[in-house]
């Protein structure tokens, strides 16, 4: 990379946007603090809170029903979010950490709750505030999370009860991507940055 790249923020660097996409007269609504990375694609009523953080591959599809986004929430690495058309809109709430690859349908996340890399939560699900889904495990429609509970398995039952200190690492993990994304959106500018360090590649030899 030249000097010159080196100086531009990230995301000036070889980005095209993402795409944003309204269906039958309905259009995203974004608040300008969100960070959406360049290969997201939001389409129809999807609402996005100050904040939260839209990753690489995402895709939130509010064509026939609804998509609500609260403050602080992460939705990671290709994730897809999408509603029922007749019955159930997809509410997210704030402070919510969605992992890689989790697949969003039709359901209610209360706020701080963590759905799990690989997870699957299906129509009229619910998981309540500072619940936990395990990486990898599915939520059939209409079940209930209750709050302080950890879910695994597929068809996804109770695990156990979250500890403690698991319950505030909720709010830690949102907190670190808001810091992530708005890295991603001003670079050092938008320092200092108390939730992550940057390691550089280390030096090849020879």
């Amino acid at each position: 990379m030249s000097d010159h790249n080196k100086e531009k923020m990230p995301s000036e660097l070889g980005k095209t946007g993402p795409t944003i996409e309204g269906f039958m007269g309905q259009y995203p609504e974004i608040d300008e603090t969100a960070y959406l990375a360049s290969s997201a694609v939001i389409s129809g009523a999807v609402r996005i809170g100050a904040d939260s953080s839209i990753w690489h591959n995402v895709t939130l599809r509010g064509d026939a029903n609804y998509i609500t986004i609260g403050t602080g929430t992460n939705i990671q690495d290709n994730s897809c979010v999408h509603i029922d058309s007749s019955r159930f809109p997809t509410i997210i709430g704030d402070y919510v950490t969605i992992g890689h690859t989790a697949i969003i349908h039709a359901c209610t996340l209360g706020d701080r709750s963590f759905v799990g890399m690989g997870a699957i939560v299906m129509d009229g699900a619910v998981v309540e505030p500072e619940a936990m889904v395990a990486a990898g495990a599915m939520v059939t429609p209409g079940k209930r999370v209750p709050t302080g509970e950890l879910w695994a398995g597929r068809p996804a039952k109770k695990m156990r009860d979250l500890t403690e200190e698991e319950r505030a690492s909720l709010q830690k993990s949102a907190d670190r991507y808001i810091e992530f994304g708005r890295a991603y959106r001003l670079g050092k500018a938008g320092g200092p940055y108390q939730h992550f360090t940057v390691r550089p590649l280390p030096t090849q030899e020879g």
